[in-house]
């Protein structure tokens, strides 16, 4: 080995994810299957250590990300963490965007081409993921969707962003405003993946593309990832911002409220009972002190309170 090589470091050590290395490819598989592959904050903290790692490796050539097992590539924010950002103090919402976007910095900027490996559904934050790497290759059962209109949610800095550069706008706007999902056929079809193989031949189709990319200049390679990133570059800088402060200030607000609480109620959302607030003249971001009702005796609570103030009951 040439003395100047760089090598990584070899005592990392995570609990989110699957960090593996074989030959001239590093694979991180997000490890959190019971929750489908989504990001908490130190699954976020985690990514951003091992690109960093992959970036310094001299002996890396190639990236593949994935998750474990074969319901989810990865479904994005981690709600049920969200919400403690709605229940406590929703100003502290700018210190997980801090971390994701930290993580989709270092991502980016790795100077070495990256697969998607998408093995099952791909959701919100999980598509800008996807969107990051530089190609993508998925199982043919495998769905795409963004869901934040939805959900209380707005997908700022990334899919607002990217989507329209890699599918076009008509069809961003279809997957961003209706927020159905689409097959892997489609997303085929749509330039959102680059192949789409059966289940079983989804390692072997990522280890072909990572074989391809191997066999190139590597120098002249992380350059033209480097320009090809301009107009990633431009509007996630312009736009990401923006989006962590906005996505801040309205974490506490009744849209975002109502559509996490529906979630961790496992219920539907009643979205006339949404509109009816706007023919009422209630702004839909106003502080949603209302929303929480205790479970045990029905009073109603201010959202920033844990514990009903009647009868002392937990509210989550």
């Amino acid at each position: 080995m040439n003395s100047c090589t760089l090598t990584a470091d070899k005592t990392i050590k995570f609990e989110r994810l699957i960090y593996e290395k074989k030959d001239f490819t590093a694979k991180i598989t997000i490890n959190r299957p019971k929750v489908y592959n989504c990001f908490d904050y130190l699954t976020l903290k985690e990514l951003a250590k091992a690109y960093e790692d992959v970036s310094y490796d001299d002996n890396i050539a190639v990236l593949i990300i994935t998750g474990s097992g074969r319901e989810a590539f990865c479904t994005g924010a981690d709600l049920k963490e969200q919400a403690t950002f709605t229940l406590d103090r929703g100003d502290n919402y700018y210190k997980w965007m801090y971390a994701f976007i930290e993580m989709h910095d270092r991502l980016r900027n790795i100077g070495k081409p990256t697969i998607a490996r998408l093995n099952g559904m791909v959701v919100g934050g999980g598509n800008e993921l996807n969107m990051a790497c530089d190609l993508a290759i998925a199982s043919n059962h495998v769905t795409i969707r963004q869901v934040g209109a939805a959900r209380g949610s707005v997908a700022a800095g990334g899919a607002t962003q990217w989507l329209p550069l890699i599918v076009g706008d008509r069809r961003a706007r279809e997957i961003l405003m209706t927020c159905e999902p689409i097959s892997a056929q489609k997303a085929l079809e749509w330039g959102l993946v680059n192949e789409v193989v059966p289940y079983d031949e989804l390692d072997k189709a990522c280890e072909k593309l990572a074989q391809k990319l191997y066999n190139k200049l590597p120098g002249c390679m992380r350059y033209t990832k480097q320009q090809l990133n301009f107009w990633r570059d431009f509007s996630w800088g312009m736009t990401i911002g923006h989006a962590r402060d906005w996505l801040t200030v309205h974490a506490n607000a009744y849209e975002t409220k109502y559509g996490l609480q529906a979630f961790i109620d496992k219920s539907e959302l009643d979205y006339a009972k949404v509109r009816a607030r706007h023919v009422m003249g209630e702004l839909p971001y106003q502080n949603a002190i209302d929303l929480i009702v205790c479970k045990k005796c029905d009073t109603k609570n201010p959202s920033n309170f844990k514990f009903c103030g009647n009868c002392g009951n937990a509210l989550i």
